[in-house]
């Protein structure tokens, strides 16, 4: 039986659809009106898409993938490749982990009494650094890293610290409160606080956001190559260059093996932290 107050409380209902107090009804109808005058000004051409020479073209062009190149010599290149993609990704991923964390300190409010100077600015660094794509990173770094897997892992480092960054700046101005203060007013200084209070409450989402991130730069690890940053996307950008579409479909094919393993690994992974 409900309580005597909550009988008496009286219940809002939600506004209309379409009435003047429905944001969410007013930024859908903006959303709306943004995919449809984006549809009209792409001037997307369906019909040439659909056409039947395009479909027979595409039919020409995916049989010459098959069969995939399957020698030795080959295979060994591609298991080069696959590892390289994967240090790149993994060694990526753990740097930028820990720049993260760093900036992620002076990006956030850690208690309601901090003054949190450095948030402001802290926060448009990780905008910046997170603005650039993968992509884009590499291509600069390329210049002062020189080709190879070296300025791709820095590239993965750089963008994800800013994401990684942002996530976990959240995650800390998220934790619960109580045990931070309570060891403050006891005097316990904030480094400490930090490593006993707050950061054990927040560590397995932490770690959770970085195994998700791996998975992420997984997949732009294999596509860095293309602008000459190692790995499988070097191999790809290469072979596709010269037509060589059995090689690309063994390279195609690493590749779907290695972002589904590393998928499966960091599931896992996050389901264990979770549970």
């Amino acid at each position: 039986m409900p309580a005597p107050e909550a009988a008496n409380t009286p219940y809002r209902l939600p506004p209309r659809l379409f009435d003047l107090r429905c944001r969410a009804c007013w930024l859908a109808a903006g959303v709306l009106v943004l995919v449809v005058a984006s549809f009209v000004t792409l001037e997307l051409r369906w019909r040439d898409f659909f056409a039947a020479d395009a479909a027979a073209s595409m039919g020409r062009f995916v049989r010459e993938f098959f069969p995939p190149d399957t020698s030795p010599s080959f295979l060994a290149k591609v298991l080069q490749g696959t590892w390289e993609t994967l240090a790149m990704s993994a060694l990526g991923t753990v740097l930028a982990a820990a720049a993260g964390l760093t900036l992620a300190l002076p990006a956030a409010r850690l208690h309601a009494a901090d003054a949190a100077h450095s948030r402001t600015p802290a926060r448009w660094l990780l905008n910046v650094l997170r603005s650039i794509p993968e992509l884009v990173w590499a291509a600069l770094l390329l210049i002062s890293a020189g080709l190879g897997p070296f300025a791709g892992t820095l590239a993965l480092a750089v963008h994800t610290t800013g994401v990684l960054g942002r996530l976990f700046a959240e995650a800390l101005e998220n934790a619960a409160p109580e045990p931070g203060f309570a060891l403050r007013t006891q005097g316990v200084t904030d480094l400490r606080i930090f490593f006993y209070a707050t950061l054990p409450q927040v560590l397995p989402q932490l770690v959770s956001y970085t195994l998700y991130r791996w998975e992420n730069n997984i997949r732009a690890a294999a596509v860095l190559g293309v602008v000459g940053a190692g790995g499988l996307g070097q191999l790809l950008a290469f072979h596709m260059g010269l037509f060589h579409m059995n090689k690309t479909c063994t390279i195609l094919a690493a590749m779907l093996v290695l972002v589904a393993l590393v998928d499966g690994l960091s599931y896992a992974a996050r389901r264990t932290l979770t549970r």
